[in-house]
């Protein structure tokens, strides 16, 4: 069904079914939470950081004397024909030469433990309607854990917008400040930076998430991303970026210039 939420539930067209799956999709909550057929788990971490070029230093605590590990970025490189920067996620952090402090959020969340056991007994009933309703409110339910927790973020565990009050339809317009890109999409569109995520918060251990070689995470409804608090931090795609960038790509994450280029293939430009 194609339509925007609360229009489509008066729409001529498809209006009746869109009123039919809304009232399937919130008995289907009510039935999760009340028969524990999926739990949220989540875990997250704000580390004192500082870029240097187009990484990200992460360190240990507030002195500043032991780099815990860094977050590789990637550049826009395409020509914009006019004063427009090309970007890095690493402008959005204080360069260390200026002596200034910044931090950098790391998370992971999602609201699949246990999920698999209720759809199998869907799938051995041959009820593939309620199989399917069930992952996609999972799916729905990790998006809206990871707003709560950007919202936290930002006015408690971070607090850089303590007094920050907004309405649902603000926040859907994303008005606050900050953004929580994830490794896979336009900004950082390379996915074996989750491992990063993954060693520095013990996400495994702490939230029963896994991730397979090719960088897929189990269950299907998670998340994993940063937080970046600047001011004009907004989102972005990298796109096309040469093979000069690549191969520095690979020298400063240690990875082969052929495996690279697997991970990056919708960003090849060459």
């Amino acid at each position: 069904l194609k339509g925007r939420y609360p229009e489509i539930m008066d729409d001529a067209l498809v209006g009746e079914e869109a009123r039919k799956l809304h009232a399937d999709a919130l008995l289907m909550i009510e039935n999760a939470a009340a028969k524990g057929w999926l739990e949220a788990a989540g875990v997250i971490g704000i580390f004192p950081a500082n870029a240097v070029g187009d990484e990200i230093e992460l360190f240990c605590d507030a002195t500043r004397s032991h780099v815990l590990t860094i977050l590789h970025t990637l550049r826009q490189q395409t020509d914009k024909g006019d004063d427009r920067p090309n970007r890095a996620l690493a402008d959005y952090v204080a360069p260390k030469d200026t002596g200034l402090t910044d931090h950098v959020g790391l998370f992971a969340l999602t609201t699949g433990i246990g999920i698999q056991e209720a759809v199998r007994e869907f799938e051995k009933n041959h009820d593939d309607y309620n199989a399917i309703l069930l992952q996609s409110v999972a799916d729905r339910l990790v998006e809206a854990f990871a707003e709560l927790m950007h919202a936290r973020v930002r006015k408690e565990f971070w607090g850089y917008a303590a007094n920050e009050s907004l309405q649902n339809q603000a926040l859907i317009r994303e008005d606050y400040r900050g953004i929580r890109p994830a490794p896979g999409y336009p900004a950082c569109p390379e996915h074996s930076e989750k491992q990063t995520i993954f060693d520095i918060l013990s996400v495994s251990e702490n939230t029963g998430i896994v991730m397979t070689e090719s960088f897929s995470m189990h269950p299907a409804a998670s998340i994993c991303g940063y937080y970046f608090a600047h001011p004009q931090a907004s989102y972005f795609g990298v796109g096309k970026i040469d093979r000069d960038q690549v191969a520095d790509y690979a020298r400063r994450k240690g990875m082969d210039l052929g495996l690279v280029e697997k991970w990056l293939p919708t960003n090849i430009g060459y």
